[in-house]
């Protein structure tokens, strides 16, 4: 099985899992657009025993949306989304963005839709740069 490894912003969580996800969805409700700070979420599930953490789990920390299935996981030093285990506990979640390479498999589907930011599909037909724009 082939390995993915994943880091946050400043290199300080390290942690590899196998590249065998099962779901990837773009979840557009209120509440990950809070946790991004972004128009949705883009998430990977697999198996919970899935990981091996290399370096800073334990200041990992963990927030559970009281009254929702909805959690949020970050490394305290820079604010990286980072892996956790789902609050029913059946699946590891892990954010795309910390991988360090392609993911086995490509986004099936944008769940929440009707959620989705007012301004997101307007975003998606704007000019697009290489970097930023002069």
């Amino acid at each position: 099985m082939d390995k993915v490894k994943g880091s946050c912003l400043c290199g300080a969580v390290k942690f590899t899992c196998d590249n065998d996800f099962q779901q990837f969805h773009f979840c557009h409700c209120t509440q990950c657009q809070k946790t991004t700070g972004s128009a949705h979420v883009s998430n990977l599930f697999t198996r919970v025993e899935n990981i091996e953490w290399e370096s800073g789990q334990e200041q990992v920390k963990r927030y559970d949306v009281p009254g929702r299935s909805l959690t949020s996981a970050f490394f305290t030093t820079c604010g990286s989304p980072v892996p956790y285990v789902s609050g029913s506990g059946k699946a590891l979640v892990v954010p795309a963005g910390s991988l360090d390479s392609a993911p086995s498999m490509a986004p099936q589907d944008n769940i929440f839709w009707a959620e989705r930011a007012k301004w997101y599909e307007d975003g998606l037909l704007s000019t697009k740069f290489s970097g930023i724009p002069e």
